[in-house]
């Protein structure tokens, strides 16, 4: 199937595996590439070392494109998009608009550049700024979210920008990408989906969690991180929501200090992530401390299986999916309902 991403991309089918925090390693992502669809691998919670590592390990697996996420804010993103330079990675990808300074110079590098958003207006910016390509993530969306749904989102965000849209938030299926198609998008991406397929990490206790969640068992809350974030309901989740404010500080402090130590960060870096974060938004310097809960209670699940003592960053779609097919599998059957959905409509 051609489209707008697929010619940009040179992948076989327009579709994109999120980079997922502790989940799009290298198998996850060289399975996705190898089934056609753009694999991306999820830098943040990676030291610089171990991007460059795990990039040649896909690189080792598969001959396809894939890309990079990566932090436009973070302290060392410099260094990252080196790695991503040097290594002939495809795409860049990014969780927030990176800067005109650091799309030019990936763009100059021959790299495309392709950032998410949640809001018409951010995708506007990154479109003027130079970016090749944008995610438009809908409310469904699983992670850091907005209100939006992804219906009303998607034909905004198309209508206002002139480069290719993606579409995220409630895709799991071909149905979805031919409605998605239809708004004018140029491929779906998934997150949740790729999660739960043989190829993925994740310990098989999380996933019998999210196998067994029906769609009223996927919640948005800001106890987390101090943003929406959604997530599936679990006892963690009903505990965080109970403790007060004092509580969750220093609960903070505690992750803090075990990332810190964990991705060989220093304090001062920390510090500085923490005031690019904070730059351009409404964010108290408490929200900002909360988001270092993020990348240990996501690890105690996704990779310590511990589902008592970690959170679980879901899309609503976690209620409507039953199986754990392989990369390949799961391509193959989007592909087929997508041209088999395409075939049965009125004419």
């Amino acid at each position: 199937m051609t489209t707008p991403l697929t010619e940009l991309v040179g992948v076989r089918y327009p579709l994109v595996q999120t980079g997922m925090g502790w989940v799009a390693g290298p198998r996850l992502v060289s399975a996705a590439a190898n089934a056609g669809a753009l694999g991306i691998l999820a830098s943040a919670t990676m030291t610089v070392e171990q991007l460059r590592s795990a990039v040649r390990e896909v690189r080792s697996r598969t001959q396809a494109p894939f890309g990079v996420n990566l932090r436009a804010d973070a302290g060392d993103a410099a260094e990252r998009v080196r790695v991503i330079v040097e290594e002939g990675v495809r795409v860049a990808s990014f969780a927030l608009a990176p800067s005109p300074e650091l799309i030019a110079r990936l763009k100059e590098a021959g790299v495309l550049v392709i950032p998410s958003v949640g809001a018409r207006r951010h995708a506007e910016k990154v479109a003027a700024w130079g970016a090749d390509a944008v995610v438009v993530q809908g409310g469904e969306g699983g992670g850091h979210t907005g209100s939006v749904a992804t219906s009303v989102l998607l034909p905004q965000v198309v209508d206002a920008v002139e480069i290719p849209v993606i579409a995220a938030g409630g895709f799991f299926d071909g149905r979805g990408l031919v409605a998605a198609l239809a708004y004018g998008a140029a491929g779906i991406a998934m997150g949740t989906r790729f999660l739960l397929t043989s190829d993925s990490t994740v310990p098989p206790a999380v996933q019998a969690r999210y196998l067994q969640a029906a769609v009223q068992d996927i919640t948005v809350t800001t106890k987390v991180d101090g943003l929406p974030h959604r997530m599936l309901r679990s006892e963690l989740v009903a505990a965080l929501e109970r403790s007060g404010r004092t509580a969750a500080l220093l609960r903070a402090v505690r992750h803090a200090a075990s990332f810190r130590k964990l991705s060989g960060s220093s304090w001062a870096r920390m510090v500085r992530d923490g005031l690019a974060m904070k730059h351009g938004k409404e964010l108290s310097w408490s929200q900002v401390l909360l988001a270092a809960n993020t990348p240990m209670l996501l690890r105690a699940s996704m990779v310590e299986g511990r589902t008592d003592l970690g959170v679980m960053a879901a899309g609503q779609v976690a209620g409507l999916i039953e199986d754990l097919p392989s990369c390949a599998e799961l391509v193959d059957r989007i592909m087929t309902e997508a041209y088999g959905t395409l075939a049965a409509l009125p004419r």
